[in-house]
């Protein structure tokens, strides 16, 4: 299925592949089906599993981009502390805003196959998911759902949920909440490239904040913030 998937799909700009799934979200039809059934092994061992963020489209991504490169949207460092984009160079502004924010048309939530999980259990209906650090680390408000989740995915049982962010290796800031649908995600990342990419911003109808200095460093980009390891889920088929 995923090899199927257009430009335009792949990129966020068309959302036609997607299907409905739990409150309210969209996915792919497999993922969506998968997470299904994850989340009701979930419940059997006493969580509420709950997706927070699922798709998101490319005009999405850029309005948050865009923002984030004009100092509209707060841009954090590791710590939490607010950093002023206005002070540093082009070069800088990128890496701050691609520590946790993908640049539009690379986002994995575009392919409708990657989603950002809570327990629902766990918090009263009125708390305001943060997807922090300090939510999902040990001790954290969600560190149970997540090391159950951990022990799923080290023996195989996860229904094809993995992180392809569960480790900080320089580039996207490590994102515990953040599961991808292997099965489909890992065709998907394999058809998009850089022609793909211009072709999203290209066709887009607000231009993209900092493109001359993304289309500068483009190889350098993709391969710290965009690429994953070719073993990030393991043999999931």
């Amino acid at each position: 299925m995923a090899g199927a998937l257009t430009a335009q799909q792949l990129t966020g700009h068309d959302d036609s592949h997607l299907a409905e799934a739990a409150g309210g979200h969209r996915l792919a039809g497999a993922a969506s089906a998968a997470f299904d059934a994850l989340r009701a092994d979930a419940a059997q061992a006493g969580f509420d599993l709950a997706i927070a963020s699922s798709y998101r489209s490319f005009s999405r991504q850029l309005a948050i981009w865009n923002a984030k490169a004009a100092g509209a949207r707060p841009v954090h460092d590791d710590s939490g502390a607010p950093v002023d984009v206005a002070a540093l160079s082009p070069a800088d502004t990128l890496h701050a805003i691609l520590r946790f924010s993908a640049l539009p048309g690379t986002s994995r939530h575009h392919w409708g196959t990657d989603l950002d999980v809570y327990d629902a259990a766990a918090v009263p209906e009125d708390y305001a998911v943060q997807l922090s650090p300090g939510e999902v680390a040990p001790g954290g408000v969600f560190d149970p759902l997540h090391t159950w989740l951990d022990a799923r995915m080290a023996a195989g049982d996860s229904h094809g949920f993995y992180r392809p962010y569960g480790v900080d290796r320089g580039g996207v800031a490590p994102e515990r909440w953040h599961l991808s649908y292997a099965p489909l995600s890992v065709d998907c990342a394999a058809l998009s490239d850089a022609a793909v990419l211009r072709a999203a911003w290209d066709a887009a109808r607000e231009a993209l904040a900092l493109r001359a200095e993304v289309e500068v460093r483009l190889p350098e980009l993709l391969a710290r913030y965009v690429a994953v390891p070719e073993d990030w889920c393991g043999p999931v088929r």
